[in-house]
C-alpha cells in the first residue's frame, strides 16, 4: 500500500506543485466540500487516490468476501484425492475458482451496479451512500452463507451486547465469521470427494498385498482407476455444479 501511495504522489506532485505556485493559498488535490444537505465530500484527486490505495485490497476482498475460498479449497482436495500433485496447475485452478466465483456472484454484483455504482457515476449519491449502498448486497451475500454458531463465536468474542439481529453485525465480525463457516463447508463437500478415491487406494493396497506385491506403490496402480472413475461419473461438471448449488444467493 505504501508503494501505491508513493507512486501516486510522485505523480500528482508536479500538478498539485504548478497549481500552488500559481495560487498559494488553494490545493485543489486536497480539499473537502460540504453539499446542501450537510454531507462532506472530498475533492476528485484525494478520491482517485484513495480509490488507487484500495486496489491493493481486491486479493483480500475476493478471498474473503466472495465464494471464492469454497471453491479453491474444494478444488485443492479433489486434486490430492486424484493423487495428481499438479495436473491441473496451480494457474488453471485458480483461473477456473474464479471464472466460477464470477459466475455464482454475478446477481451480487449487479445489484451493487444497480444501487450503488450507476448512482455514484451519474452523480445522484455521494461517495459514503454509495459504500453504504455497496455493502448491503454483500452483507446479504455473507449472511446467507454464514453459520449462526460462527457468528455467535465471533460476537462473543468481540464482546458485542448490543446487537439485536444479525443485519448490525459490523463488518469486521462478519467477514471472519463468514470465512470460518466456507472453510467448513469446503472441507465438507470435500471429505464427501475424497471417500470414493480413498476406498479405491485401499482396494488397490489389498490387492496388492495379497499378490505379494509390496514393493510396487499402490497410487500408481489406483491412480488410473480414479481417473476412469472420476469421466465416468462426469466429475468436472459434478463438482462444478454442486458448488454452485451450495450457495444460497440472495
Amino acid at each position: 500500500m505504501m508503494r501505491w501511495f508513493g507512486f501516486l504522489l510522485i505523480l500528482l506532485a508536479p500538478s498539485v506543485w504548478a497549481q500552488t505556485a500559481a495560487d498559494p493559498l488553494s490545493m485543489p488535490a486536497i480539499t473537502l466540500s460540504t453539499d446542501a444537505e450537510g454531507q462532506q465530500t472530498y475533492s476528485v484527486s484525494l478520491q482517485i487516490l484513495l480509490l488507487m490505495s484500495a486496489l491493493s485490497f481486491i486479493p483480500a476482498f475476493v478471498m474473503m468476501m466472495t465464494s471464492f475460498t469454497r471453491i479453491i479449497i474444494v478444488f485443492a482436495i479433489l486434486r490430492q484425492a486424484l493423487g495428481l500433485q499438479q495436473t491441473p496447475s496451480s494457474q488453471i485452478l485458480i483461473g477456473l475458482a474464479l471464472f466460477l466465483t464470477l459466475f455464482i456472484m454475478a446477481p451480487v454484483f449487479d445489484r451493487v451496479n444497480q444501487t450503488a455504482l450507476q448512482p455514484y457515476l451519474n452523480e445522484e449519491m455521494a461517495p459514503q451512500q454509495a459504500l453504504e449502498a455497496a455493502s448491503i448486497p454483500m452483507r446479504d451475500f455473507m449472511l446467507a452463507q454464514t453459520r449462526e454458531t460462527d457468528l455467535e463465536l465471533f460476537v462473543r468474542l468481540a464482546k458485542r451486547t448490543d446487537l439485536a439481529s444479525p443485519d448490525d453485525v459490523p463488518f469486521h465480525i462478519l467477514v471472519p465469521a463468514f470465512v470460518t463457516s466456507e472453510l467448513k463447508t469446503a472441507f465438507q463437500i470435500g471429505f464427501m470427494i475424497f471417500i470414493p478415491f480413498l476406498v479405491i487406494d485401499l482396494v488397490v493396497a489389498s490387492v496388492l498385498m495379497a499378490m505379494g506385491m509390496m514393493m510396487l506403490s499402490p497410487l500408481i496402480i489406483s491412480l488410473p482407476f480414479k481417473i476412469m472413475l472420476f469421466v465416468l461419473v462426469d466429475g468436472w461438471a459434478l463438482i462444478i455444479g454442486t458448488l454452485a448449488a451450495s450457495f444460497a444467493v440472495t
